[in-house]
C-alpha cells in the first residue's frame, strides 16, 4: 500500500511539473501579446521549462527590434 501511495504522489507531483502542449501554446500567446506591447519583435520566440531542485524555471526569450518606449504628454 505505501509503494502505491509513493507512485501516486510522484505521478502528481509530475503533473504539476511538466507542462502540456495546450498550455504552453496558450502561455506563449500571451508572453507574446505582452512582449510586442513594449518591443517590436521580429519572432524567435521561445518559452522553456527546467526544474531547478524542487522549483522549475520559466525562460521566454525572443528578438527585438527596438524598445517601444512611452512617452508622457504635458
Amino acid at each position: 500500500m505505501r509503494e502505491e501511495k509513493l507512485r501516486l504522489m510522484r505521478i502528481l507531483e509530475r503533473d504539476k511539473a511538466e507542462i502540456n502542449e495546450a498550455s504552453r501554446r496558450a502561455a506563449l500567446a500571451d508572453f507574446k501579446r505582452v512582449a510586442n506591447e513594449y518591443f517590436e519583435t521580429d519572432g524567435g520566440f521561445l518559452l522553456t521549462m527546467r526544474e531547478e531542485g524542487e522549483t522549475r524555471e520559466l525562460v521566454f526569450t525572443c528578438r527585438i527590434v527596438r524598445v517601444k518606449n512611452f512617452t508622457v504628454l504635458p
